[in-house]
């Protein structure tokens, strides 16, 4: 068996068997005993359906995570990716345009894996535990604008770094690097103004104490921003957040409407401090400066392996390609990409546990951060009892018992 091949299999076996392991463990470390944290925010019904929602989640993710790894592993067998390849190049267009027709072919296919056990878990299992709010004419629309952005979008930075890969040898990946890079900070600025909006409404929040709240306190904290909004994240669930978008003074704040409509001012004042604390804390910047280093490593890596005849054989390619090559590269990244993956959780957590220190000491509320905490785990059914490697490998964010426990042994 041609050794490309065998490690590929074995990697997305292992990556497989590694989630599969780590979502059993999690289920098994439930706990039928309510955490005293929790007293008066679960009765015991809702404790009980909590429990119930993460099982149905991790058994629908066996079947769904176990039925695209067969898919992949026999595609892969059969000589799928040839079948393609082949197809592409039919129309007799040179390298670059017959790279867009494959990579489109790809995506189309993997839609069409994934589309079905999308609209289970947003029609079957959201709605049996009352998250969903998604139509069918939403869930259509989001599919196609997704598509259409990657059309527009990402067809042409494709096109860009396989003629770059062409053309420039030795010094491709380092023109690769830099264009992924600007556009990365492009959209970063042209997002929140021109992208976001297709898929939600953000309106300016209206005057009153809650905007004069979050106004007096950023400008306590000389906070710069461009304003204050409000979205609807009600069109598609119950489940609440709050995030930032931009830089600058091009910040934006933005609350999704479930979110103001559950929590109190000084509440959402405390998840506003706690977003602000990683903008102070300088940790979108250090994720950021991650970002670059990842695209960097990825590109250098996958320069040695253009045009790698054995890494087509594996895929029972006729014709080796450099459109090919950044295709059959990502198998090969897999377990690179899983072990930063998992530093980058690590870093995250302890992001947080400095942002919700920021937001108590500048806020000077924890009662209020902690009530925001145990009210958005109550509200999204969140495992209260997560276990160890489940949170190690997966968690951006640390468990809510152990956030709160932190919260209280800050001095003010």
């Amino acid at each position: 068996m041609n050794i490309y091949l065998l490690i590929i299999i074995i990697f997305l076996i292992l990556s497989y068997l590694i989630g599969f392991i780590s979502d059993y463990l999690n289920v098994k470390n439930m706990s039928e005993v309510l955490p005293k944290e929790f007293e008066g925010y679960y009765d015991a019904e809702k404790y009980k359906k909590s429990q119930n929602y993460l099982k149905d989640k991790t058994n629908f993710s066996f079947i769904s995570s176990l039925f695209v790894l067969v898919t992949g592993i026999v595609f892969i067998l059969a000589g799928g990716f040839n079948f393609v390849d082949k197809f592409a190049r039919s129309f007799g267009y040179g390298e670059i345009v017959s790279g867009m027709i494959f990579i489109s072919v790809l995506m189309l296919l993997l839609n069409i894996i994934k589309i079905p056990f999308s609209a289970y878990n947003t029609f079957v299992i959201e709605e049996k535990y009352g998250f969903n709010k998604t139509t069918i004419k939403t869930f259509i629309s989001d599919i196609i604008k997704n598509n259409l952005l990657l059309i527009l979008i990402g067809l042409p930075i494709f096109a860009v770094i396989v003629w770059f890969f062409m053309e420039f040898n030795s010094m491709a990946w380092v023109y690769a690097v830099l264009t992924v890079i600007f556009f990365e900070l492009l959209f970063t600025f042209i997002a929140p103004v021109l992208i976001m909006p297709l898929f939600n409404k953000y309106i300016p929040l209206e005057d009153g104490e809650l905007k004069t709240e979050l106004e007096n306190y950023a400008i306590r904290e000389n906070f710069k921003m461009k304003g204050l909004f409000k979205m609807d994240g009600s069109k598609r669930s119950t489940k609440s957040n709050a995030f930032f978008t931009g830089f600058g003074k091009f910040r934006r704040i933005v609350l999704f409407d479930t979110l103001i409509e559950k929590h109190t001012t000084q509440e959402l004042v405390s998840v506003l401090a706690h977003e602000m604390g990683h903008y102070k804390k300088g940790h979108i910047n250090k994720f950021m400066i991650m970002s670059f280093l990842n695209t960097i490593l990825i590109f250098f890596v996958l320069s040695f392996f253009i045009g790698n005849v054995g890494l087509f054989e594996a895929f029972s390619m006729e014709y080796v390609s450099v459109y090919g090559s950044l295709v059959f590269f990502g198998f090969l990244y897999t377990p690179i990409s899983m072990v930063l993956s998992v530093i980058q959780n690590v870093i995250s957590r302890k992001y947080e546990y400095e942002s919700d220190r920021y937001a108590v000491e500048t806020y000077k509320n924890p009662e209020a951060m902690t009530e925001a905490l145990k009210k958005l785990s109550v509200d999204n059914l969140s495992n209260l009892t997560p276990h160890k490697l489940k949170v190690f490998m997966e968690y951006s964010h640390p468990p809510v018992l152990e956030r709160i426990k932190a919260i209280k042994n800050i001095k003010i």
